[in-house]
């Protein structure tokens, strides 16, 4: 049946389908239409940026989140011992994140990320550099910072520059970065101080598996290409709160319906092609939720991390090869260490060591509530960050937290005269997709082979790494093609930052 399904599969079986038409004011005055809503199922970040641009265009929308919150990979939940949110793990921004910048601006959340204009990187023997830019145009704004790295020698980097001159040229698409570096002779103190430490931070991966072009990404966006590119972007409240606050309540005064704790158990799906056509007659029609709910649907986007598609598609569709390629795609654990102290160990907002264990340390932003109970030991949070950490599997948490404050206090000496009031660890174990050799070719576009069924994820074809900027392109590309099926075309998507003219000078448009 084009128009629904049966519950039993039988074409004969009598269903009620759930009303999804909505009372829609039309762009000429004093003209109310109906307009069908446009499914959404995922709330992640890229199920939540294409709500956004979808309502943002006056397109009502249904946003199914099988979660009791919304944020997917980049979320929160409370923890029974402190009462306190906390992230899964430390989100943050680039300035280079355009189509992430423009998501927080629409939802009415840029206030809350902060940026840090100084970076604080702690060497091999816990000499700490502060990281800035100059005034001096892109890509000499950042030449006086990595000259202040006092952990390398003159000689290193100078080698150091000279990689990152033939990076931005660099179009090999075959080849590990290591293996690169390899060629470009790298002293191994600057691939284990400085290579090293930007690219597992950025991409979650060990440099032997990073394919050369997803590197080169990092470096040409964040650092060569624009002045305001490197600048790091922290969000001062939760994740949570951010996407139940602000962005759902901008999703819900639009037109938008945000159901949470609301499974998918089954794309249904119907092809209509007359015998004699070649033309892919296949549509989606509706979902079955887990609790067996029925839900129909007209235009949909998938949302989805790129381990759960095949699990609510049927085996024989038209999805079949982008399944099967997207099991091909690795997944990278991403770990954090939260640590609560009787007192602070820094007075630094942040900090990035460059050996050990420890990445990124981040001091957690007081809590509202936090000062309600007078009686209740002082706490002071931080988050330590640990990107692919493959390492920590089969150790305990206690032997983990036990190395990242031996570390630590070689770094904060206060840390010794402190009483740990809490602590834990937490795992994503699929945090990212692995930025592996060959795995461009395994993400499809967002126009899947049904014509009113859109993919959106940071694990499609967004032309970024696994970050949530790659995730708001996505979603914005989906809702681009969405409005295109429905005869409103528009512009979602936001441009990169403009190449600068030095940069353009030395090396092109940098594309």
């Amino acid at each position: 049946m084009p128009g629904g399904f049966a519950r039993d599969g039988s074409a004969h079986a009598t269903i009620h389908w759930e009303q999804i038409g909505v009372q829609h004011q039309a762009t000429s005055p004093g003209r109310a239409i109906t307009v069908e809503r446009v499914t959404i199922v995922g709330g992640g970040l890229a199920g939540m940026a294409a709500a956004a641009a979808l309502v943002h265009h006056q397109v009502p929308i249904r946003l199914l989140e099988s979660r009791p919150r919304l944020g997917g990979r980049a979320s929160s939940f409370r923890d029974q011992v402190t009462g306190e949110a906390i992230d899964n793990c430390q989100h943050v921004a680039m300035g280079c994140c355009t189509n992430f910048i423009r998501f927080c601006e629409m939802t009415g959340i840029r206030q809350h990320f902060e940026p840090a204009r100084e970076l604080y990187f702690f060497g091999p023997q816990g000499e700490m550099t502060k990281f800035a830019a100059s005034r001096l145009p892109a890509p000499l704004h950042l030449a006086g910072a990595f000259f202040r790295l006092s952990y390398l020698s003159l000689s290193e980097k100078l080698a150091l520059g000279r990689a990152l001159s033939r990076l931005a040229v660099a179009t090999e698409t075959s080849i590990t970065f290591a293996d690169w570096l390899k060629h470009q002779r790298q002293p191994r103190r600057v691939i284990d101080h400085f290579w090293n430490v930007v690219l597992v931070s950025a991409l979650s991966e060990s440099l032997d598996r990073i394919g050369l072009q997803q590197a080169r990404k990092v470096f040409v966006d964040g650092f060569l290409r624009n002045p305001q590119g490197w600048v790091v972007e922290i969000p001062q409240q939760p994740l949570e709160e951010l996407w139940a606050g602000p962005v759902r309540q901008y999703l819900e005064a639009n037109h938008g319906l945000v159901e949470v704790g609301q499974g998918v158990a089954k794309v249904e799906l119907c092809n209509v092609s007359h015998p004699h056509s070649q033309a892919n007659g296949w549509r989606v029609t509706g979902l079955t939720m887990r609790d067996s709910r029925m839900i129909p649907t007209g235009e949909m986007i998938v949302a989805l991390p790129w381990y759960r598609l095949g699990e609510i598609f049927p085996e024989e569709s038209p999805l079949a090869e982008i399944i099967t390629q997207a099991r091909q795609l690795e997944a990278a654990p991403i770990s954090s260490v939260h640590l609560w102290y009787d007192r602070p160990i820094t007075d630094l907002p942040h900090a990035t060591f460059v050996s050990g264990l420890c990445q990124w340390l981040f001091i957690k932003p007081r809590q509202a509530g936090a000062a309600e109970h007078p009686q209740q030991t002082a706490r002071y949070g931080y988050q330590v960050v640990i990107s692919a950490s493959r390492v920590l599997a089969g150790q305990s948490q206690e032997k983990i937290i036990e190395q990242v404050e031996n570390e630590l206090k070689g770094y904060f000496p206060a840390l010794g005269d402190a009483h740990r009031v809490h602590a834990r660890v937490v795992t994503e174990h699929k945090a990212v997709f692995s930025p592996l050799v060959g795995s461009e070719a395994l993400r499809p576009a967002q126009q899947s082979p049904i014509a009113n069924l859109q993919l959106a994820g940071d694990w499609t074809k967004t032309g970024w790494p696994a970050t949530m900027e790659g995730a708001v392109r996505s979603g914005f590309l989906a809702a681009e093609n969405v409005l295109r099926r429905l005869d409103q075309p528009a512009k979602v998507l936001v441009e990169d930052l403009p190449t600068s003219r030095l940069p353009r000078l030395l090396w092109g448009k940098l594309g």
